[in-house]
């Protein structure tokens, strides 16, 4: 993936006169084109973090040999749900994301309570991919003879690092992000290409994937909802408004390769992993070693030597990840305290930087507190600490995404909009019914996306309405934060 260098951003921009804050909030500003923002939410999603740890899973607990098909129909929902999206961005001049849109088409109650939503899951998942980053780079000091530290050690260490890095411009995250990137894609896509050169398996290349009853085979619903959860991130390309270099052609253009480059890399991947194993023994494999069913691979293709790159690259993905949501959660605190609704000192801009070096350190302070609750409990790393998180933050996005969904009908069924407009209304309907079902697997299978309990599930369900009831009761009790100024581009 090519990345192009974004402009060191320019100085805060005072809001128009004569608008609510004119002269009192500043905003962010730069030049990121599409290739830079699809950097950072493609990083989000981690590629090389799902090949290794979320296709595994979805092989042995969903379709097997048809989780090809799986991804493919699930970037197919998401590009429905990303028409109406992109198509209301230029009528959302605010740099909010889903809350943008839910205000713009739901009102300021419904579009706070999605902040408050939005805000929690993207702190939970960052906080939570710590619980995977840790373990996965003390397994690599480990195995280069260094010595076994409590995962804490390392998850303080990242904390720091990401912290130094969001206070900068985002400039540098994204020459990191570039770096990170670009090295755990390039491993993938040269297994993949060993595996097609190769021939793939004994069985040759896998035909499941068109195969009826294949794809229909197993638990395909259970399929789709690890695939889903592996494009959290790519939605956030709107959080990058103010920074981008064209907002109303660069966030749709982003949110359209954004969407096709994952899916069309898990789609890829994950074929040509189950083709090594065959349709009939990748479900045993996935099942017995899940954890080390990529590295496996790896090492029958590239040796061991690409065994160890592997190591090293998923935690430097994950990492990556961590990093990717580090900026998102900070631009929802810089955008919120625009508002009123956080204090207003969040909203300021470094002098040197131009970074929302305040609201950064907000988000560093809340995940510090969400590590430090997760040690002083005893929280396994994974098991729990990332599994309880990444349940929460996984049901709050499609939440958003199902309101946000909404929201583009609502808001361009006032404008007039007719009902066969294939952009304004058939495919945001058909969005919203894909997601609709995807929300009804989830809440389905909480239970087991929190560590197999119902009433850690049931705090999960209960949490999320009680963030966005706050929003909604915070725009009531101080309307005029909660309308706050929508900056113009």
């Amino acid at each position: 993936m090519s990345v192009s260098n974004p402009q060191t951003l320019a100085a805060p921009q005072a809001a128009p006169a004569g608008s609510p804050d004119a002269g009192t909030a500043p905003r962010l500003s730069g030049r990121l084109g599409v290739a830079s923002i699809v950097l950072i939410v493609v990083a989000a999603a981690s590629p090389l973090g799902v090949i290794g740890g979320t296709v595994p899973l979805a092989i042995a607990s969903g379709n097997g040999a048809g989780l090809p098909f799986i991804y493919l129909l699930a970037t197919a929902i998401l590009l429905l749900f990303a028409v109406g999206f992109t198509t209301m961005t230029p009528h959302v001049p605010s740099a909010g994301a889903f809350y943008s849109y839910v205000d713009k088409g739901l009102g300021r109650r419904a579009g706070l309570g999605a902040a408050f939503v939005a805000l929690l899951s993207y702190l939970a998942l960052e906080a939570g991919v710590y619980g995977l980053f840790a373990p996965a780079v003390d397994e690599v000091v480990r195995a280069y003879g260094g010595p076994a530290l409590p995962w804490w050690v390392w998850a303080a260490a990242a904390l720091v690092a990401v912290a130094w890095l969001g206070h900068r411009n985002i400039e540098l995250s994204g020459k990191v992000l570039a770096v990170l990137l670009v090295a755990e894609v390039l491993i993938v896509l040269v297994l993949d290409a060993a595996i097609v050169f190769g021939g793939g398996g004994s069985e040759g290349l896998s035909a499941g994937f068109i195969t009826p009853s294949t794809v229909l085979s197993g638990a395909p619903g259970i399929a789709l909802l690890f695939a889903i959860l592996s494009f959290i991130g790519f939605e956030a390309t709107a959080v990058f408004r103010d920074e981008a270099r064209d907002p109303d052609k660069t966030i749709p253009r982003a949110t359209y390769v954004a969407l096709l480059v994952v899916g069309g890399f898990y789609a890829l991947s994950s074929w040509l992993l189950i083709s090594v194993w065959g349709d009939n023994g990748i479900v045993q494999k996935a099942t017995d070693a899940p954890g080390t069913l990529l590295s496996e691979t790896t090492a029958l293709y590239l040796g061991t030597a690409g065994s160890h790159i592997v190591q090293v690259l998923l935690a430097s993905s994950l990492f990556a990840c961590i990093l990717s949501f580090h900026n998102i959660s900070s631009r929802y605190f810089f955008q919120l305290s625009r508002k009123g609704i956080f204090p207003p000192k969040l909203a300021s801009t470094h002098a040197k930087h131009r970074s929302p070096h305040r609201a950064s350190g907000a988000a560093t302070a809340v995940v510090a507190l969400f590590l430090l609750v997760a040690v002083v409990a005893g929280w396994d790393p994974i098991v729990q600490f990332y599994t309880w998180f990444a349940g929460f933050s996984s049901l709050g996005v499609v939440v958003l995404m199902t309101l946000t969904s909404v929201a583009v009908l609502v808001f361009f069924r006032r404008q007039g909009a007719p009902a066969r407009s294939w952009k304004r209304s058939l495919a945001p309907a058909l969005g919203l019914l894909g997601l609709l079902g995807i929300l009804g697997l989830i809440l389905q299978n909480l239970p087991t996306l929190v560590g197999n309990s119902v009433p850690l599930a049931i705090a999960v369900v209960v949490l999320i309405l009680a963030c966005f009831g706050a929003g909604a009761v915070v725009a009531s009790k101080r309307p005029k934060a909660a309308a706050g100024a929508a900056p113009t581009s």
